[in-house]
């Protein structure tokens, strides 16, 4: 009963003594410290990582505006994957922990989990390919796995396509099988003019070539001259001029709706109609009679 007793006590001391308490404030005071640590760390890592692939002009490491911000936010986001990694190894060493036997059974667990995780690696090793044989980049305009519109994020495991309307999608690189990027050539753009058959075909010609010649220099999106490619169908009430024109990547729908408006504009101060949809009717009447 004595020896019970005296446990009691020392233990009563223990919990309520400054040991115990000293303790736990150094430890706390660590933990705090890996964090402020890790946190500065990481801001300026990330601010080193900019400043560097902002340098890309300068030196040996050139790369393009769209690498830039793919690899950029990559090795922004490995950095910080990493720290957190360490700092909670840290943090496990203040509570006195084996690291080393923890990590031999992570290892072991992480073994058993690969074998399930298929679809997880498949991930990750198709984030490798997209990611350095440069596939698409951030800003890129593509069309994939159904989902169309602009890349915001390309990791390892997972890129986000945000559509036109505002929708984003997260799509597994694994399900990336084929990729229409419409953003690293040129583009371009496709007007059709329509033109009624009772108006002069080489006179309306000749006033859309005049209005051709002055586009560049109103659009700088604009490459080169566009093209008057001649007469593109035969309508039911109006002959089919197509013209074509090389702008800059994902330009082609702004020239495209320009081009509509300059072309109506010039046809209509020549005089020359844009048709609309007719219908002839014949009375069998008049022709008995």
């Amino acid at each position: 009963m004595g020896d019970l007793e005296t446990m009691w006590n020392e233990t009563i001391d223990y919990v309520f003594g400054p040991q115990l308490w000293t303790a736990i404030g150094l430890g706390a005071m660590q933990i705090v410290l890996i964090l402020i640590i890790s946190f500065l760390v990481i801001k300026i890592g990330r601010r080193l990582i900019t400043k560097f692939f902002a340098n890309r002009t300068k030196g040996p490491f050139k790369i393009s505006q769209r690498r830039e911000s793919t690899l950029s936010k990559l090795v922004a986001n490995a950095l910080s994957y990493v720290v957190y990694f360490v700092a909670f190894i840290m943090i496990l060493e203040t509570f006195t922990l084996e690291i080393g036997a923890l990590l031999a059974g992570a290892g072991v667990a992480g073994l058993a989990i690969g074998f399930g995780a298929q679809n997880l690696v498949r991930d990750i090793i198709s984030g490798f390919f997209i990611i350095f044989e440069d596939q698409f980049s951030v800003g890129d305009y593509i069309r994939t796995s159904g989902v169309e519109g602009f890349v915001e994020e390309v990791g390892l495991r997972t890129c986000k396509v945000k559509a036109w309307t505002g929708e984003v999608h997260i799509l597994p690189n694994g399900n990336v099988t084929q990729v229409t990027n419409y953003s690293i050539h040129n583009s371009i753009a496709v007007v059709d003019v329509s033109v009624a058959y009772e108006e002069d075909i080489a006179r309306a010609e000749q006033a859309l070539d005049d209005l051709l010649k002055e586009l560049p220099e109103r659009y700088p999106d604009m490459l080169d001259e566009p093209k008057l490619l001649g007469v593109q169908s035969l309508g039911a009430s109006d002959v089919v001029m197509r013209i074509i024109a090389e702008v800059t990547p994902m330009e082609h729908w702004a020239i495209a709706r320009a081009m509509r408006k300059e072309v109506k504009t010039r046809l209509d101060a020549e005089g020359i109609e844009i048709p609309f949809p007719r219908m002839v009717m014949y009375s069998r009447e008049e022709q008995e009679a």
